[in-house]
C-alpha cells in the first residue's frame, strides 16, 4: 500500500491567495516535478479579472508542460476564456446546469461539505469529481462543515467519481485519508504558509 500511496499523483493542490511575484511560477514548476500534483486549483478571491487571466495564462503553460488539470474556482466563464482543463463550484457559485452549458466535456467539481444529500445531488449532476470535508481545521479558511471517515466510506460505498478531501490536510495527517480511499487531497495553506518548510520541502514529506 505504501508504494502505491508514494507513485499516485494524489495531491489537488490549490494556489496560494495572493500571487505576489514571479519566483511563484518557478516554485510551481519545482513542486509539478515531484510528480505528486494532478490537479492545480487557481483561487485568487481578491485578484481582478484582468490580474487573474494574466495569471492564468502562465499557470495554464506550466500546468500543460507537466501534465497536471489546470482548474478554475468559481468561474466557469472565466475558465473557459482561459481555456482552463475546468472549473470547481462550491455550493454558492452558478448552478451545475449551467456551468456544463458553458465548459461542455471540461471537469467540473463539486464542495459537498459533510452532506451525504449534496453528494447525491453531485453524483445525479455526473460531477466530474466530489470535494468533501473539512477533515481538520485549516489556516486557509474558517472550517463551517467538518466531515468524518464515515461518511468518507459511505460515499465511496456508493460511487466511483473520485472524491477530493480537504481541510487543514497536512504531513501527519494525509496517509490516513489515502488509506480511506480519498482519491485526492485539496492541499493549500501546508505548502504556502508552512513557518517549517519551503513549498518543496513540504510536498516531498508527502510520501
Amino acid at each position: 500500500m505504501k508504494n502505491k500511496i508514494i507513485k499516485k499523483k494524489f495531491v489537488y493542490l490549490i494556489s496560494p491567495n495572493k500571487i505576489k511575484n514571479n519566483r511563484f511560477y518557478k516554485q510551481l514548476e519545482d513542486l509539478f516535478k515531484t510528480k505528486k500534483i494532478s490537479f492545480f486549483q487557481l483561487r485568487l478571491k481578491r485578484e481582478s479579472k484582468k490580474n487573474i487571466l494574466l495569471i492564468g495564462k502562465k499557470i495554464r503553460k506550466i500546468c500543460k508542460k507537466y501534465k497536471v488539470k489546470f482548474i478554475i474556482n468559481d468561474d466557469p466563464i472565466l475558465a473557459k476564456k482561459l481555456v482552463s482543463d475546468g472549473c470547481h463550484l462550491g455550493q454558492k457559485d452558478m448552478k451545475f446546469f449551467k456551468a456544463k452549458k458553458i465548459l461542455k466535456n471540461k471537469t467540473i467539481g463539486t464542495t459537498c461539505h459533510n452532506s451525504l444529500a449534496l453528494v447525491k445531488k453531485a453524483i445525479k449532476n455526473k460531477a466530474s469529481y466530489i470535494a468533501i470535508g473539512a477533515f481538520n481545521s485549516s489556516s486557509t479558511k474558517k472550517v463551517k462543515f467538518k466531515a468524518s471517515m464515515k461518511l468518507l466510506k459511505e460515499v465511496k460505498r456508493i460511487t466511483n467519481i473520485p472524491i477530493v478531501a480537504i481541510g487543514g490536510i497536512n504531513n501527519t495527517n494525509y496517509k490516513n485519508l489515502l488509506l480511506n480511499k480519498a482519491n485526492f487531497l485539496a492541499i493549500s495553506g501546508y505548502i504556502w504558509k508552512n513557518i517549517k518548510y519551503k513549498p518543496l520541502e513540504a510536498i516531498k514529506k508527502l510520501k
